[in-house]
């Protein structure tokens, strides 16, 4: 039986909304990325969205928006996918890799333990879209303590008084922590609408603004969102219009902005997001759950907790004392039997850009004890028990052969 590991949810909805995109005459940044930007704010209960070309592009654009560069200092978790590092290193600052807990959260001791008068930002991840422990983070970064050695260099640096929290929220589209939504739960989080990810545009992402009360939410998303356009004073679609040519430059900006033909996929899948796509989610996480909690070498990982609630984005089975060389094997087991897994993720100081610049596995232990002995187990709409009973049987069979 074959089992693809994320094939992207594509139904008639998503058909129609596209083909109307292309009768429009209009594909690119305009009315669906509008109508994509309304949606994603009331469903995560903020009041300004922008959407962009990718999660990479936001993070970047985020961080640029707050001053950050040369001689800063941005602490993130070890265990994530390098975009969270890299674009951090584009704006010429430094990424300070710090633990995580055993949830695969980043550590909040950890935290604690890395800031300096440097760090400017924190990004947190929520991995396989289970949400970090903000109130702490929040909590932490308001500490008089921190307060008093934060160095500010602009003018939004001194408004915050604090480093930012910017939340890379790829995975955690539809989580909760304490009742609130992800998007909500830090200064500036960023989604990403990638083909694999819960809610897709193709390629794509999201800033969702939560400034506190010294900012006005309004003008930061007019700066980003003109900023995002190569710092031009009209977009496309308004310069399209009759009479509308006109336009300045004052700024030098980037170009990620989300065209429509893009937005018009997440837009029919935002609509029947809650009651079918992340219905389906949690019911194929739980039923995954149910079937290998009869095994005592699953370590199986849990969708919701006292304070949080996942929305099963990755299923981060772990495998009790198993090395990173049987997992491997595992994994290609399966794959032989045309069953897809992936190992989410090799973690940062693992990989060669980052050990070029002097980062040691040895420094984030509990990352590494997570990686050997992870594997993301498939998890999308379109799967049915009769494939996960067939996966988890085979899984067993594999790990009875290769592991004990």
């Amino acid at each position: 039986m074959k089992i693809p590991f994320s094939p992207p949810y594509i139904d008639e909805y998503v058909e129609a909304e596209v083909i109307d995109s292309l009768r429009s005459g209009w594909i690119t940044t305009g009315p669906k990325v509008l109508a994509l930007q309304q949606e994603v704010s009331a469903y995560c209960d903020v009041t300004h969205t922008l959407c962009v070309n990718s999660a990479t592009s936001g993070m970047m654009l985020a961080l640029h928006w707050f001053g950050i560069g040369p001689g800063d200092e941005v602490i993130v978790p070890a265990y994530t996918y390098c975009a969270t590092a890299l674009t951090v290193m584009h704006l010429g600052a430094k990424p300070i890799i710090v633990d995580v807990g055993d949830d695969f959260c980043i550590s909040i001791k950890a935290i604690k333990n890395a800031i300096s008068p440097r760090t400017k930002a924190i990004m947190p991840v929520d991995f396989a879209g289970f949400p970090c422990d903000y109130d702490s983070i929040l909590e932490l970064v308001e500490n008089s303590d921190v307060k008093n050695i934060f160095s500010p260099n602009c003018q939004n640096q001194r408004l915050l008084g604090r480093p930012l929290i910017l939340s890379d929220a790829a995975h955690s589209f539809g989580a909760k922590y304490k009742g609130r939504m992800t998007g909500k739960l830090a200064d500036l989080s960023v989604f990403s609408f990638h083909a694999v990810k819960n809610l897709t545009t193709a390629e794509g992402g999201a800033i969702c603004i939560n400034l506190p009360a010294a900012f006005n939410n309004q003008d930061v998303y007019s700066t980003l969102k003109l900023w995002s356009l190569n710092g031009q004073t009209k977009d496309a679609f308004t310069k399209s219009q009759a009479g509308g040519w006109k336009y300045d430059i004052v700024y030098q900006g980037f170009k990620i902005n989300m065209p429509d033909i893009c937005a018009a996929i997440g837009l029919a899948q935002i609509k029947q997001y809650q009651n079918v796509l992340l219905k389906k989610r949690n019911e194929i996480y739980d039923y995954y759950s149910q079937k290998l909690s009869a095994f005592n070498w699953a370590l199986v990982p849990k969708r919701v907790t006292e304070n949080a609630e996942g929305c099963g984005h990755l299923y981060p089975l772990r495998i009790k004392n198993c090395s990173e060389e049987n997992r491997d094997r595992i994994i290609e087991g399966l794959a032989k039997l045309e069953i897809a897994t992936n190992v989410h993720f090799i973690p940062l100081p693992l990989l060669t850009v980052f050990k070029e610049q002097g980062f040691k596995i040895e420094n984030t232990p509990v990352a590494h004890s997570l990686y050997v002995n992870e594997i993301s187990l498939p998890i999308y709409p379109q799967l049915n028990h009769e494939m996960i009973d067939y996966l988890v049987n085979q899984l067993s069979l594999l790990i009875d052969e290769i592991h004990r």
